[in-house]
């Protein structure tokens, strides 16, 4: 019924279709993206509340770059802050002239505080670039200081990766479309079959991206990885329904009939692929680091869209073109693949000894390995990672951190700071007891003088220590400064770079293990309905959830840090989009295992259903590779290496280990299978 009213309004339907879809192209041009991660924390975090208390208690922002100038007097350094402090969008510059009087000779002042900012004729300035102008602020520095000078911090990251994201998404498509048509083309019989699946994924990947609207802002990883994702995982549906038209066209010369039969064929199994990616990525939606929700909200709506252009405009339009299929009929390009089950099964049992002997030290590899929680370092064949070089080199290690304490009490003040300035790791301290005095009163000096140490409410503490923005050092360090503020005030505050990212750390852990959970439950309920079975469901779980811990397990046995966005992810988006190679099999299995026995059933599975489940692994593998291949951002690349390689993990698991556990214990899946009804015979 519904079939045939699709079938009898193909024209409305696609004239329609192409109107939302140019609507949505559109639209989609009005939807901002969001590049920094931070503002994805949620708001109770300690250190969003920590910034949001001293944007009201303080004009000053906290720094988020570095400048670094070689070989100028401290007049010719004087002059470039002025310009620095010039340029739209920075709202801060901080240097010597802030916390020495640079009337009395250099000699005479500390010698520390002096080489924080001046060393070897170089100036360093600390500044602060305003959310959202970071890349017109750091062209200007740029402009301004020229090749030979250097700047770097958070602010310089988040430009880069504004700069690089559009483009590189548009060099991913342009290396992915022909790779994913010259797999399509080898697995059809038509030169514009292909196109076809193209077309209908690609006008619900236009009409997802145009929805955001609603949203009015998506982050940075939706934007790179969204769309590439929604194309891969659903290009599935396009294949299931027009390989099962072009079966029944052979059964009838009615393309109407054909098409209907078509889609009452092929509806079960994308209705069943479709809901277990959803689920699966519903899970996301239920993170508190808001990047995860934010990709996971959009990978729902791309399914959900994917699914009714499979469904709904595919129909249409093949059915108002299908002479164009027609036409450019082709010879097969792939080889009979018939037989290869039989070699497959022989190594049933080294397959299952296999997957029991690996099981265990893949799921203890995964979860030790070390993360990184920001973007982490920029390459160092880029400007920006030969800035950082270049910083440290001369004036070493600097990471800002921000403490607020009640004001008033300046002798408990002054022994809380000389206490931070004896911490290894600190290599400076700026507060009104030491860079002014605790002996002269506030009220006694103009505002201009203590506007930055004191609000009427607060103290601010700024710490520059000499660790990195995130790793062990710097989190030890983040926890021994709250514990000896917390051992003075009761009411303490703690932000910065390295404290966002240890929040982080805490945040996306507690996720993990939400996520993990509530995805395996969604796909285990699905699978439960789709197969009525406690133990099939097992069992793919068992072959998916196996290779996303091998897949994980790499960084540990290769001795590399993994961005720990890409970790919590791909735990779920591997598990979610692979699990249908492995539902495509099983119910081919289930339906001859009816007619014959396990084996010959298992065999026949493997000839018919492993060219179908490379086709999909390739192009989400191609995906996954090409994403890491094209991206200089740290987290699209390392979700892009997961995927491709987590793609091709989980086909040969479907290939050589999924079969061995349906053979070995398909007793147990009879006993289990409500109306098996499978084969008695042997």
């Amino acid at each position: 019924m519904w079939a045939s009213k699709i079938i009898q309004h193909k024209k409305s339907i696609v004239i329609i279709f192409t109107l939302i879809t140019l609507i949505s192209a559109v639209a989609q041009l009005a939807v901002s993206v969001n590049y920094n991660m931070v503002d994805y924390l949620p708001e109770k975090s300690p250190s969003m509340e920590a910034t949001d208390l001293m944007k009201e208690e303080f004009d000053e922002p906290v720094e988020n770059a570095r400048v670094m100038v070689k070989d100028v007097s401290v007049t010719e350094a004087l002059d470039y802050k002025k310009q620095l402090e010039d340029i739209d969008g920075v709202e801060n510059v901080m240097w010597l002239d802030d916390v020495i009087d640079l009337k009395v000779p250099l000699e005479m002042a500390n010698e520390n505080t002096v080489e924080s900012y001046y060393e070897n004729q170089s100036a360093l300035f600390s500044i602060s670039i305003e959310e959202e102008k970071e890349v017109e602020a750091t062209d200007a520095i740029y402009e301004l200081i020229g090749e030979e000078n250097a700047v770097a911090g958070e602010a310089v990251n988040t430009a880069v990766s504004q700069k690089m994201t559009g483009s590189e998404s548009m060099y991913a498509a342009a290396l992915l479309i022909p790779i994913i048509i010259i797999i399509l083309v080898l697995s059809t019989s038509s030169w514009m079959e292909p196109v076809f699946f193209l077309i209908a994924i690609g006008v619900s990947v236009l009409i997802n991206l145009g929805t955001n609207i609603f949203i009015g802002e998506i982050s940075f990883v939706t934007q790179s990885v969204a769309p590439i994702l929604q194309l891969a995982v659903s290009l599935d549906y396009a294949i299931f329904l027009l390989h099962s038209f072009s079966d029944y066209r052979k059964e009838t010369n009615n393309p109407v009939e054909a098409m209907e039969l078509a889609m009452k064929r092929s509806f079960p199994a994308i209705i069943a692929s479709a809901s277990t990616t959803f689920f699966g990525f519903t899970a996301l939606t239920f993170m508190d680091f808001g990047i995860g929700a934010d990709l996971g909200l959009n990978l729902l709506k791309g399914i959900l869209l994917s699914f009714l252009s499979v469904m709904i405009f595919l129909p249409a339009l093949t059915l108002m073109f299908y002479k164009w299929i027609d036409r450019t009929q082709h010879r097969s390009f792939v080889p009979d693949f018939k037989g290869i089950g039989k070699y497959v099964m022989k190594l049933r049992i080294p397959s299952f000894i296999l997957l029991v002997i690996a099981i265990v030290p893949a799921f203890l590899a995964q979860s030790e390995t070390s993360f990184i929680y920001g973007t982490g370092e920029q390459p160092d064949n880029t400007r920006a990672g030969q800035d950082v070089q270049a910083i440290q080199e001369e004036f070493g290690k600097n990471m800002p951190m921000v403490l607020l304490v009640p004001e008033g009490d300046r002798a408990k003040e002054e022994e809380l700071v000389q206490d931070l300035e004896n911490m290894p790791l600190v290599s400076s301290v700026m507060s009104y007891v030491n860079i002014v005095s605790p002996a002269i009163p506030p009220d006694y000096l103009e505002e201009s003088t203590t506007e930055s140490f004191y609000s009427g409410d607060y103290a601010r503490i700024t710490l520059y220590t000499e660790t990195d923005a995130e790793g062990e050092e710097a989190f030890s360090l983040v926890e021994d400064v709250k514990e000896t503020a917390d051992s003075y005030y009761e009411e303490t505050h703690l932000l910065g770079e390295s404290v966002t990212l240890y929040d982080m750390k805490n945040i996306v852990q507690e996720d993990n293990t939400l996520v993990n959970t509530l995805t395996v439950i969604a796909v285990a309920l699905v699978l439960i309905i789709t197969f009525r079975s406690i133990s099939i469901p097992l069992v793919l779980l068992v072959t998916i959830q196996v290779s996303v811990w091998v897949n994980l397990s790499f960084p540990y046995f290769t001795e590399t840090p993994l961005v720990y966005v890409g970790y919590l992810l791909i735990s779920t988006i591997q598990l979610a989009a692979t699990v249908d190679y492995a539902i495509l099999f099983t119910e081919y299995y289930n339906h001859l295992r009816k007619e014959m026995p396990a084996l010959a059933a298992i065999k026949k599975t493997i000839d018919d259903k492993i060219f179908a489940i490379f086709v999909s692994a390739a192009i989400l593998s191609s995906v996954g590779f090409i994403l890491w291949i094209t991206s200089t951002n740290p987290i699209v690349s390392s979700i892009g290496l997961l995927l491709g390689r987590g793609a091709l993990l989980a086909f040969l698991m479907v290939v050589f280990v999924l079969p061995a556990l349906l053979v070995i214990f398909d007793g147990v899946i009879r006993r289990t299978t409500l109306k098996a009804n499978f084969y008695k015979g042997k």
